[in-house]
């Protein structure tokens, strides 16, 4: 067992290495604005208008966004603790471009949290905004890997949670 989390581990430091390499002023710029989308204060803000703002959405779509966000926060948070992954070291010559909220990495607490939040909510609506809302919030955990703050492990591991709270509590199942 040991030698597979090992080996799962090298090749996850390889991808994110490949990442890091693809660095651009433009790019960082525009993620730095995408990873700001799945701060704490951006999903407090966003669940709140969600509970309690009458919006054009499916019924429950909202409540189960908002729900799912919070109960996936708490899992991942838990997680987290217990798991115990330290963030990132990067390569000589390559920095974390912000400053992590916490010590641990695994799992991706954005990635997690703003997926679980959007995706009962984009699946409920027209394909038109469902594709462009699911890539946006996708590209929420690409920024946290790309800006130096979790291995693409990390941010896959927070997707899987997502899409796990959310089927538990049926915010896309029907």
């Amino acid at each position: 067992m040991m030698e597979w989390i090992l080996r799962a581990g090298a090749v996850d430091a390889r991808i994110h290495y490949l990442l890091l390499c693809r660095r651009r002023p433009r790019l960082t710029q525009a993620m730095f604005g995408i990873t700001r989308l799945g701060d704490p204060p951006t999903l407090v803000l966003l669940g709140i208008v969600l509970l309690t703002v009458p919006l054009p959405l499916p019924a429950g779509s909202a409540v189960h966004g908002a729900l799912g966000a919070l109960a996936t926060f708490l899992v991942s948070q838990a997680l987290k603790r217990l798991i115990s992954r330290p963030r990132p070291e990067l390569p000589m010559g390559l920095v974390r471009l912000i400053h992590p909220p916490d010590r641990f990495s695994f799992p991706s607490g954005h990635a997690a949290v703003s997926l679980a939040m959007v995706l009962p909510i984009a699946l409920a609506l027209p394909v038109v905004w469902t594709l462009p809302l699911l890539a946006l919030t996708l590209l929420v955990g690409v920024s946290r890997a790309y800006l130096g703050v979790h291995y693409p492990g990390d941010v896959a591991a927070g997707w899987a949670l997502a899409f796990a709270v959310s089927a538990a509590a049926g915010g896309f199942l029907g």
